[in-house]
């Protein structure tokens, strides 16, 4: 008869999964300067905070109830995505509206599309056609009811999704990384009076040309849509601009104030 083996007490059970295992299984939360960026992006794009504004942290830290350290982040996040311009030892601004930079913007973003429109022609599914038609009947929805920025939103899910049936992913990042840019300019560009409407008719015919599989004609129509929209931007920052010199030069001259000694009013 043999004699079972003691067994050690105290001894700890293998572990199953390891501290650096742990470490690769944690699921990453979502970060405050992401929320807090998500929230400056549509600021910015909807024209809340307006081109040139100053955003102090002091406040956007009060407001958005964070601390400044996610706020940094946030503003650099921004800055990347052209929305932000961070100055040193001042408050970083909302990125202004620059002609040149527009011209640039809307050159490559419809190139972009319009590449994105030809292969989409191509292929295109059914549920994709289905998809496009029930945007098209929300944007002329909102249209006729005034509603502009659900009007915007719709507006943005139909240009993306065309890229997105394109089904190029290297179309589709090269597009997202310029979007926020394109949004802005495009949701000022339709606070212009008459383009809403322009814009309405110019979505048709470009639903029609994809659903004829005409790919060269869907891509030159997309395309110049998008430039359209880039010249109704500049051409509107252009009449501001002489508006302003105009101003300028139909105010008075008013003298210069004599630079005497300062004195001191003494009660009698």
């Amino acid at each position: 008869m043999t004699e079972a083996k003691p067994t050690r007490r105290g001894k700890e059970p293998k572990r199953a999964i390891t501290a650096l295992q742990r470490r690769r299984l944690r699921v990453p939360r979502v970060g405050l300067h992401e929320q807090a960026a998500a929230r400056l992006r549509t600021m910015i794009v909807r024209g809340e905070l307006a081109p040139g504004q100053s955003l102090g942290e002091a406040d956007l830290s009060d407001a958005l109830g964070i601390s400044r350290t996610p706020l940094r982040e946030a503003l650099k996040q921004l800055a990347n995505e052209g929305l932000v311009e961070l100055r040193l030892n001042h408050s970083a601004v909302v990125a202004p509206f620059r002609r040149a930079e527009l011209t640039e913007l809307f050159e490559a973003v419809s190139g972009i599309e319009r590449c994105a429109a030809e292969l989409a022609a191509l292929r295109m599914e059914d549920a994709d056609f289905e998809r496009l038609d029930a945007l098209q009947d929300k944007i002329e929805w909102h249209h006729g009811r005034g509603e502009l920025r659900d009007y915007f939103q719709a507006n943005q899910q139909i240009h993306s999704a065309i890229v997105g049936f394109a089904r190029n992913a290297v179309l589709k990042a090269t597009h997202e990384a310029l979007l926020a840019r394109a949004e802005r300019a495009r949701f000022f560009a339709l606070s212009v009076l008459g383009r809403w409407d322009e814009s309405v008719r110019e979505h048709q015919d470009i639903l029609a040309a994809l659903r004829r599989r005409d790919a060269a004609r869907a891509g030159q129509m997309l395309a110049h849509h998008v430039r359209r929209t880039g010249e109704i931007v500049a051409e509107t920052l252009d009449g501001k601009a002489l508006n302003n010199e105009a101003d300028d030069a139909a105010a008075p001259d008013t003298p210069a104030k004599p630079r005497g000694r300062k004195t001191r009013n003494v009660a009698p």
